[in-house]
């Protein structure tokens, strides 16, 4: 992978060695990640540096990610038994990716940049504490998970037996 290699050698050699990989032209990517191909000249020839959106554009064409998971944050022991798992929605086939495991505040916020930036999120499901903060910081959909009456009255009744 590209984005792992340029930082094992030099960008030159890590590029030259994906474009190979991948069989593709200078100029087929030029044209796919908008970049002048005499840009990527100068940076496959080790003549030039690259600026980091000029990177994020070779990456993004070189690696695109897969766009097509929803993403979970909540404790561990609530993704253990959904994680990767496919769920047949409207007619299409939705991946669930429960990867974003978190256990304060501040891992949750992590969790949710690392879900909408990095990885491509369609959408993230969280807590309804955390809902808001995560949609001023992710740009896609947000969904609360509501706990069932069920389990309020079961956490009451865990509470009751130890005071």
């Amino acid at each position: 992978m590209l984005s792992r290699k340029i930082f094992e050698v030099e960008f030159a050699d890590a590029l030259q060695e994906e474009l190979a990989r991948q069989d593709m032209s200078i100029r087929d990517l030029a044209e796919r990640a908008g970049i002048p191909p005499a840009t990527l000249y100068k940076l496959t020839s080790g003549r030039a540096d690259p600026r980091l959106s000029t990177v994020r554009r070779i990456v993004n064409v070189l690696e695109p990610r897969e766009k097509s998971f929803i993403a979970v944050i909540a404790a561990r022991f609530l993704l253990d038994e959904i994680d990767n798992r496919d769920l047949p929605i409207g007619g299409k086939q939705y991946h669930i990716r429960g990867g974003y495991a978190a256990d304060s505040l501040e891992e949750c916020i992590i969790a949710a940049v690392r879900a909408d930036k990095e990885g491509g999120a369609l959408g993230i499901i969280c807590a309804p504490i955390l809902a808001p903060i995560v949609e001023k910081i992710a740009d896609c959909p947000v969904a609360i998970i509501k706990p069932q009456q069920q389990t309020l009255i079961e956490a009451i009744e865990t509470i009751a037996k130890r005071v």
